[in-house]
């Protein structure tokens, strides 16, 4: 069975996922980042947290997701911004709640940047157990928004739980690229990443195929993940595919009555790229949600 490596460090807690907090606290930061021009107009900057997405326009700079709460994560994030472009940021969207994505928050909002999110993202941080909470939103939505800016189009999409129950699909049209976040994992090699769902946040492995099926609609041909390079079509579908053997094997098992406790070990994996390892608060929401599907 391969290894899965993660570049974030992660714990499932009954409360929630929390992410580790970079050391030094909220003053320090500053962990290793690095951007990269994925098309004419959009790059991405990695490391501190998960992936952050910028497009440039004639008028500002759109961005997705923020970093690991730290103010040393947050100005190397703007130092890098600000070497592509000069151009101020007018808005920026959060793809779920989760502090790698959401940590400096409170610093855009501070700024007048309007803060796009879906709307169980501002429910799913009240209860979010991290330190220090990730400051809400400023819009929310239910299914769909759209910001236009410099003639660009940027698209946000809800498609269901899948990572979380707020997770936020940005859609980059005229580049044909769409930003999935953690609802996408790589890893090395390319596919270990399992799939991890927030169930304390709403999450769910047995709606996330579909969420990638409407993802997959879409008319783009690159993808960015939540950490790690950016993918073709085909991965997103091999990955949502093997999500699918994932869950479908799993309820088989429930279905033929294998109890919880030995649920994990009952599903075959020996041909899946990840191993999903469920601790007991994420294995309650699987089985339960396994033994409700017909």
């Amino acid at each position: 069975m391969r290894k899965i490596l993660f570049t974030l460090i992660v714990f499932v807690a009954a409360a929630g996922i929390v992410c580790a907090q970079p050391k030094g606290g909220k003053g320090g930061g500053n962990q290793a980042q690095a951007i990269k021009q994925v098309k004419p107009g959009l790059y991405l900057i990695t490391g501190a947290g998960g992936n952050s997405t910028i497009r440039v326009t004639g008028e500002g700079i759109i961005l997705v997701d923020g970093k690991l709460p730290a103010e040393g994560n947050y100005d190397k994030l703007m130092e890098l911004i600000k070497s592509v472009s000069n151009q101020p940021i007018k808005y920026m969207f959060l793809t779920h709640h989760h502090q790698d994505h959401t940590g400096n928050d409170d610093k855009f909002l501070a700024l007048g940047i309007p803060l796009i999110a879906h709307e169980n993202l501002k429910s799913n941080l009240v209860t979010y157990a991290a330190t220090p909470k990730p400051a809400p939103p400023s819009v929310t939505y239910s299914k769909d928004y759209t910001v236009k800016l410099g003639g660009v189009t940027v698209e946000a999409h809800h498609y269901g739980p899948a990572h979380t129950s707020g997770d936020t699909v940005v859609y980059f049209p005229d580049l044909k690229v769409v930003a999935l976040s953690d609802e996408l994992g790589v890893g090395t090699p390319p596919g270990s990443r399992a799939p991890l769902a927030d169930y304390a946040g709403g999450g769910s492995l047995v709606q996330w195929p579909a969420a990638l099926d409407a993802a997959l609609k879409l008319d783009w041909d690159l993808a960015i993940p939540g950490n790690d390079d950016p993918q073709p079509r085909s991965y997103v579908q091999s990955y949502r595919d093997n999500i699918a053997k994932f869950v479908d094997r799993a309820k088989a098992a429930v279905k033929m009555g294998v109890p919880k406790d030995q649920l994990m070990a009952a599903i075959k994996t020996e041909d899946l790229p990840f191993k999903i390892n469920l601790q007991p608060a994420a294995l309650d929401g699987f089985y339960d949600e396994l033994s409700k599907t017909k």
